[in-house]
């Protein structure tokens, strides 16, 4: 099937709600006039409405019979980006910007929740679940930490993320990892200061901070077998402020990507004893300050043959990729996964939309009844 003609005839809607969000970003656990919009409509359209869980959280729920219940996820949280293109709806906060499309998921999810409760073609509940601070401060695990699915208690959840380089329409899914695990790390390491010019009388830590930055590499090139995925980037290296002055310090800070648990875990022993080690060895000393972030975000196989077989009805077959790339970025829908089963999907946003985070971004709004579409009709075909 197409797209449904009723949620086609508020396609229009639809982009106004996006824009309005869009012209008005808010960033982590700050979401309080994006939780006020969401709650409102969601009344409107005479669904039940809970706040409060993650602060900023907003939960709808719609009942039609005594069948189970699902949750479908959007996030709502913008970026600390200032935003570079020129669009009739731009970012009206400086330094904030819908930079990920988090604006056209809240749009979609409202939309299905409104065909929804027009229709009730379903026989169960669904919670319309709209999650703040997707981006890097965790939402996904405060809600679920606060009791989300022993409030709304669920057979399965579902999220959906748009993908600039997919073809408008097309979709991506898998079982098992879709998202990789993302976790920081600071790395201090003390040595001893001196002058620039008597450098036997130190010890220097920027030397030492080089050899362990060199040195992390082999985890992924000879700690970690060769058909899974590591990433340990160090992206920054902060030493010192004078040309004649050996520091007493140096920081690296970095961050580890991987798709699986036990490769995390070797990850951070690896970091940790090879940057004691190297220090060490000159006579330094390094703390490493490892931080666990989100986890590899892994879907179910069950439910991703039901997403798998709600998009080959909207958009057919063959534009369905059941075997995608993992990417390495990270999600922290995975924290409702860990929980629940249920799985995240792609929905392509068109080849030549701006990547993911760039100024230049934003949300194709062809996207819109399409993503729509395929969350109403997850919700009617789980309760059937």
């Amino acid at each position: 099937m197409p797209v449904i003609n009723r949620i086609a005839d508020f396609q229009n809607d639809m982009a106004a709600w996006r824009h309005d969000l869009h012209a008005h970003p808010e960033i982590a656990f700050e979401e309080e006039r994006t939780a006020d919009f969401v709650a409102k409509k969601l009344a409107e359209f005479g669904i039940e409405v809970h706040r409060g869980l993650g602060k900023t959280g907003v939960v709808g729920t719609l009942r039609n019979g005594e069948g189970p219940a699902i949750g479908l996820r959007a996030d709502m949280d913008a970026l600390p980006i200032t935003e570079a293109g020129d669009v009739p709806y731009k970012s009206t906060v400086p330094g904030k910007m819908h930079a990920c499309g988090h604006d056209g998921h809240t749009s979609m999810l409202l939309g299905a929740a409104r065909y929804l409760a027009e229709t009730k073609r379903f026989n169960g509940t669904v919670h319309f679940i709209f999650q703040p601070a997707e981006e890097g401060s965790g939402g996904a695990r405060v809600m679920v930490e606060e009791g989300l699915f022993e409030k709304f208690p669920v057979k399965a959840v579902f999220g959906m993320h748009n993908w600039p380089g997919l073809p408008l329409g097309d979709f991506a899914i898998k079982p098992g990892p879709m998202m990789a695990g993302s976790d920081d790390m600071d790395i201090f390491i003390t040595g001893k200061g001196g002058h620039g010019a008597l450098p036997h009388l130190t010890v220097d830590p920027v030397v030492v901070g080089s050899e362990i930055v060199g040195a992390l590499q082999t985890i992924a090139s000879r700690m970690t077998h060769p058909v899974d995925s590591v990433v340990v980037s160090i992206t920054n290296f902060h030493a010192g402020e004078g040309y004649g002055v050996i520091p007493e310090t140096a920081r690296l800070g970095g961050t580890v990507r991987t798709f699986k648990p036990e490769v995390q875990d070797a990850a951070e022993e690896a970091i940790r004893r090879i940057s004691s080690s190297i220090a060490a060895a000159h006579g330094a000393t390094a703390e490493v300050d490892y931080k666990r972030r989100y986890p590899p975000t892994l879907n179910h196989e069950a439910e991703v043959e039901i997403a798998a077989k709600i998009a080959a009805e909207i958009s057919g077959e063959a534009r369905v990729d059941r075997n995608p790339m993992p990417s390495m970025g990270a999600e922290d829908f995975s924290f409702m996964l860990n929980k629940v089963p249920g799985c995240y999907i792609w929905a392509g946003a068109g080849e030549e939309t701006p990547n993911l985070h760039s100024a230049f971004y934003d949300f194709n709004d062809d996207l819109l009844p399409i993503g729509s579409t395929y969350l109403a009709r997850l919700a009617e075909s789980v309760l059937e």
